[in-house]
């Protein structure tokens, strides 16, 4: 699902690029593409960032509300995008929505990660519990 939302981001980016009269990267006087073309780069850089969250609270915490949290980042990234393209403060919901989804996955990972020198350390096991907080509190992410 990722790499559609990108290509879909990149074919934006290739359409705007298609009706610039200018030739070449620098293109002046074009504010479409140049919000295309900084949205595209901000959802770029912030992928890396969000699959190592997403890996990392779905292996040491659990895996369904990291995933509920990653369809939930992929599609308020969409809104940022589609936010972006229109004026620039429409974006800015998506930004803290996004931010705030990427704070949950940290959060699950900092737990999971408790969890197990917990476990390595006093022999207490504290898994089932946070995985009942995880999944409850996951859908109180829809709340924008």
């Amino acid at each position: 699902l990722c790499v559609f939302l990108t290509a879909f981001f990149a074919s934006k980016v290739k359409y705007e690029s298609k009706h610039c009269d200018s030739k070449g990267f620098q293109r002046q006087g074009s504010s479409a593409f140049d919000r295309v073309y900084t949205a595209n780069q901000n959802c770029g850089h912030s992928y890396p960032t969000f699959l190592a969250m997403l890996w990392c609270a779905g292996l040491l915490c659990s895996q369904a509300p990291a995933a509920f949290a990653g369809l939930m980042y992929l599609f308020v990234r969409q809104k940022y995008f589609v936010g972006y393209l229109g004026e620039r403060t429409q974006s800015t919901p998506g930004y803290f929505f996004g931010k705030r989804i990427i704070l949950f996955l940290f959060l699950m990972s900092v737990a999971g990660i408790l969890n197990y020198y917990l476990v390595f350390f006093f022999g207490s096991d504290f898994e089932m519990y946070i995985k009942t907080m995880t999944s409850a509190i996951s859908p109180l992410l829809l709340i924008p």
